[in-house]
């Protein structure tokens, strides 16, 4: 293959998905030049395991990246079809935002803002080696038709196209999702940079024609009204357009399933990467939960302009034969028509314990991880690492300081720190349950926490602070207000709260008081509140909740200040764990692997104990007087 010289950039991102994508802008918005290079063009920012954005935690992610600049929240807004609030009969921590998007015109809106995008060009082509320069550092990469692309540093966005092999029953087929080519070649070129390299494997659900599903024997779920948005950005109200529905798998559907479970794929032997824990296939779920007498199927429109729809919560890599009889024993299944078989497809990945908290190389200078190159699942953990990359990347290429979440201050921190630290058994997923500062790291107040970041890094134009100033100055300026509200005992206050189900005053009462009540809201209290002024919704939703959970988020928040002097405490880069005494052998094999950047993060790793923290910290204090 005869090379060529083709260009010169800052950043060069591989793969053109949602970690990719989100990469590219915030490189390119810092003003890095930046090249994305995609194995096509026309399946930017695909949307092939379902047409949502959103869900349980993953909501949080997307809130949280569109409140640094991100890209996806707005996406999704402008394309959106239904809006509904996960876990509402919970208490905000755990509310989540899930939107079904119109898959066609998602993609088609992000590749309008990546070709528009200063500083930004798009390539479509296959990335087959990295090349380091003298340092060991990210010097060039070469395509697989021979380009030479000179570059200071580079994000792998690989998703599951990294050496893909796609699976349906006994067919095994080189492919990466939809159908699209594989890249085969950048796994060897990996590999020799001496990275650790995992198996992974994921599914993704048949899709099926709308005409051919009788709708009026299933489920019908609606969107909520009003619509939260994504971003805090956007204005005007939306308003759902589409259902979605629900259908049940049933006995036969299970007797189908059990009786060619040799045939799958994934019981045959031939999948050997490892799969998603909390993204179980439907043969996973009828073998491993059979005291299930059904199981859910959400039947989910792909967008406005296609008959397509997923039938997600039944990902399969069952041959196209049982799959067909399979669906078809199900209540308004019954004539259903495939168009797209449901597969299984493996992917490389690397063990992300090989990362820093910036998401670079610990061994290559220079060479980031974004995504399910990262040994993560779900478009939203992908588009935040991508972020965080992407920013990373043009700071290295700009001589600038390095950027980093902290695990107390976001879920995208607290993701990363789970990978870096951590490392991934198997696909990660974020959850509520992976914060333990959940009721402080709430979607709804993700612009509080990190706008500010986000204008400090350039990312916030001069509008959106504006709004974002105004916001935050009438629920100080409200919350005061009512803080200060006295109430004297009346029938009409007495008759609401016997309504409500709570005890009636027999004295004065502070209006904060009746508030901080679990079955009192800001809006039931109008009547009594003749100077309220009008706000909007997202504003009063932050007053009641700062009151109404006052108590518990300041212990939380005492917590965290407990904690940050451990975050604080930095641990050196050439710290030798191998001469500390002290501490035991699986502790010092642990950070020396994982090299940990602060005493916090070291105490994080599995293996390591509060005893060897403690060796660790009288070694610190050692040095420290020597150093002296």
């Amino acid at each position: 293959m005869t090379e060529y010289f083709a260009g010169e950039y800052d950043v060069a991102v591989i793969g053109g998905g949602h970690a990719g994508a989100e990469a590219s802008l915030a490189s390119a918005r810092l003003g890095a030049s930046t090249v994305l290079f995609s194995m096509s063009l026309d399946a930017l920012c695909n949307l092939p395991c379902n047409p949502s954005v959103g869900g349980t935690a993953k909501g949080h992610l997307v809130r949280e990246l569109d409140a640094l600049g991100g890209e996806m929240g707005k996406a999704a807004d402008a394309v959106f079809l239904q809006s509904r609030m996960l876990n509402r009969g919970k208490g905000p921590a755990v509310h989540s935002l899930r939107v079904q998007v119109d898959r066609a015109k998602y993609h088609l809106h992000m590749k309008k803002v990546l070709e528009n995008q200063p500083g930004l060009s798009l390539k479509q082509a296959e990335i087959a080696d990295i090349r380091l320069d003298e340092n060991g550092a990210v010097k060039e990469l070469v395509t697989a038709l021979g380009a030479v692309y000179r570059v200071k540093a580079a994000v792998i966005c690989t998703g599951t196209y990294l050496n893909g092999k796609v699976f349906v029953g006994d067919s095994v087929l080189k492919s990466g999702p939809d159908g699209l080519h594989a890249a085969e070649k950048l796994t060897a070129s990996i590999a020799r940079l001496g990275l650790r390299m995992q198996r992974f494997k994921t599914g993704t659900p048949a899709r099926a024609h709308r005409d051919s599903i009788d709708f009026s024997k299933l489920e019908t779920q609606l969107g909520d009204e009003p619509v939260t948005p994504f971003s805090f950005a956007t204005g005007g109200a939306l308003k759902n357009t589409l259902a979605c529905h629900i259908a049940y798998t049933n006995e036969k559907t299970h007797e189908i399933i059990r009786g060619n479970i040799e045939r799958s794929a994934m019981y045959s032997g031939n999948i050997t990467g490892i799969g998603a824990r909390y993204c179980p296939s439907i043969e996973d779920k009828v073998i491993r939960f059979a005291d299930k007498k059904r199981h859910q199927i959400f039947v989910e429109p792909m967008g406005l302009d296609t008959a397509e729809m997923y039938l997600q919560g039944a990902s399969s890599s069952l041959p196209e034969d049982v799959q067909i009889k399979m669906y078809r024993t199900i209540k308004g299944f019954e004539r259903i028509e495939i168009m797209r078989v449901a597969y299984a497809i493996e992917y490389d990945c690397i063990d992300s314990a090989q990362l820093k908290p910036t998401l670079e190389s610990l061994k290559i200078p220079g060479l980031y991880g974004a995504g399910q190159f990262n040994g993560t699942s779900g478009y939203e953990e992908a588009a935040a690492q991508g972020f965080v990359a992407g920013v990373n990347a043009a700071h290295k290429a700009l001589g600038k300081a390095p950027f980093t979440l902290m695990r107390s201050g976001s879920y995208i921190g607290t993701l990363i720190d789970d990978l870096v630290t951590k490392g991934c058994l198997d696909p990660y997923r974020m959850m509520t349950s992976r914060s333990e500062y959940r009721l402080l790291l709430r979607q709804d107040n993700a612009d509080t926490r990190l706008t500010p970041i986000g204008r400090e890094l350039g990312l916030i134009g001069n509008t959106r602070w504006e709004m974002f100033l105004i916001k935050q100055k009438q629920i100080e300026d409200e919350k005061r207000r009512i803080l200060a509200i006295n109430l004297p005992p009346s029938e009409e206050i007495n008759r609401l709260l016997l309504e409500k189900g709570t005890t009636p005053v027999t004295t004065g009462v502070k209006m904060a008081e009746l508030l901080k009540r679990p079955q009192m809201d800001y809006e039931s209290l109008l009547p009594f509140d003749e100077d309220r002024p009008e706000l909007s919704r997202d504003v009063t939703e932050q007053i009641e909740i700062q009151i109404k959970y006052e108590g518990y988020i300041e212990k939380q928040k005492s917590q965290v200040k407990a904690r940050e002097k451990m975050e604080k405490q930095k641990l050196p880069d050439d710290i030798n764990y191998g001469e500390i005494q002290g501490i035991r052998l699986e502790a010092r094999e642990k950070l020396s692997k994982i090299r940990p950047e602060s005493v916090g993060q070291a105490a994080r790793i599995s293996g390591v104990s509060p005893a060897d923290i403690s060796v660790l910290l009288i070694y610190l204090e050692q040095q420290k007087r020597m150093a002296k």
